[in-house]
C-alpha cells in the first residue's frame, strides 16, 4: 500500500505539483532531518556527485534515468536547485521527498541560491506566486534552506561545496564549528563556502569576485588547503558552463579542472564525469498553476 510520501513522490515524477499542505509537511520533515547533519557531511563512496539543478526537472529526472534511482544510487548533490529554471517547486519538493524516504542514500548540500533574497530575484518567488497565489511556499522553502549542511566529506579525502575554500577556514574543523542555521550573509566564511570560485590566472591568496558577493582564490591557497587538510581534490558547482542548458559540476585538483554535469566516485575514489544533453521537456507544465484565488498579501 502507498504512503503519503510515496503518493507525493509518485506526482511529482509525473511533473505535478503537490498540494501545499503537503509541501508544508516535507519542509518540517527535511528540516529535523538536516539538522541532524554536520556541517562536513561524512559519506561513503561509490556516489554520484551532482552541480546545479535550477530548476530543471527533466534534466533531473534524466540524471535518474541514467544513473540510477536513489535507493539503488547513493547521491550528493551540491546545491543550487531552484531559480532560472521552470520547476524550481517540483524539483526541490522531490529531493526533499526522495531525502525523507531514503536519508541515508541521498545528500543536499545548500547553495548560495538556496537564499531568500536571490530567490526573490531569480525565480523562486514569482514561481511561488504564479502556481500557487500566496507567498506560503517560498516561506516554507526558504525556512528551510536555513538547515541545509554547507559541505560533505567522501572518504575523508575528498570534499564537496558548492562555492569554495573561505579565506577564515583553514580547517575543516572550522568549517565544522560554524553556526549554519540562518540566511546566507553578504560576507564571512559561510557566505565564502557558497560563493567563492577559483581565480583562473595569477591570483595569489583571496581577491576580490567577479561577482560582488564572496572572493576569488588562488592555486597557492588552495593547494595549502589540501595539503592542511589531507585532501586529494574538491569537488564544487557554482560556475555555469553551458553544454545544453545545463550547469556542471567542476572537480578541482592543483592546476587541474575537469568538467561534468555529474561525477562517479567509485569505492577507490576514481572520478568519472559525464554530461547529458538538457531534454526537451523543460518547457513542459511551466506555467502550472493550482490556486486560482487572488493573493491576498505580498512580501
Amino acid at each position: 500500500m502507498q504512503t503519503d510520501l510515496d503518493k507525493s513522490i509518485e506526482k511529482l515524477k509525473n511533473g505535478e505539483l503537490l498540494k501545499e499542505k503537503d509541501v508544508k509537511q516535507l519542509c518540517a520533515k527535511i528540516r529535523e532531518i538536516f539538522i541532524e547533519e554536520g556541517n562536513v557531511q561524512r559519506i561513503d563512496p561509490p556516489v554520484i556527485v551532482v552541480g546545479d539543478i535550477h530548476g530543471q526537472l527533466y534534466d533531473l529526472f534524466e540524471i535518474f534515468k541514467q544513473s540510477g534511482e536513489v535507493g539503488d544510487q547513493n547521491y550528493l548533490f551540491l546545491g543550487d536547485y531552484v531559480n532560472r529554471g521552470f520547476h524550481s517547486i517540483e524539483s526541490i519538493c522531490l529531493l526533499y521527498a526522495l531525502k525523507i524516504k531514503n536519508p541515508d542514500k541521498i545528500t543536499l548540500l545548500r547553495g548560495n541560491h538556496e537564499s531568500r533574497i536571490l530567490t526573490q530575484t531569480f525565480g523562486l518567488y514569482d514561481e511561488a506566486m504564479r502556481k500557487y497565489g500566496s507567498l506560503n511556499i517560498w516561506r516554507y522553502l526558504t525556512e528551510s534552506f536555513d538547515y541545509m549542511p554547507l559541505s560533505a566529506l567522501i572518504d575523508e579525502k575528498v570534499w564537496c561545496v558548492h562555492g569554495g575554500i573561505a579565506q577564515d577556514a583553514k580547517l575543516l574543523d572550522d568549517v565544522r564549528a560554524l553556526n549554519r542555521l540562518s540566511e546566507i550573509p553578504d560576507n564571512g566564511e559561510m557566505c565564502e563556502l557558497l560563493w567563492n570560485d577559483p581565480n583562473e590566472q595569477e591570483l595569489k591568496g583571496f581577491g576580490e569576485s567577479k561577482r560582488g558577493v564572496g572572493k576569488e582564490f588562488g592555486q597557492d591557497v588552495f593547494a595549502q588547503f589540501l595539503q592542511t587538510n589531507n585532501l586529494s581534490c574538491v569537488l564544487r558547482a557554482h560556475q555555469v558552463i553551458m553544454e545544453g542548458q545545463s550547469s556542471l559540476l567542476l572537480i578541482i585538483v592543483i592546476g587541474v579542472v575537469i568538467q561534468g554535469a555529474v561525477c562517479e566516485v567509485s569505492d577507490k575514489l576514481e572520478m568519472r564525469a559525464k554530461i547529458f544533453q538538457a531534454s526537451e521537456n523543460q518547457m513542459k507544465n511551466a506555467q502550472t498553476k493550482i490556486w486560482n484565488q487572488n493573493p491576498d498579501y505580498f512580501l
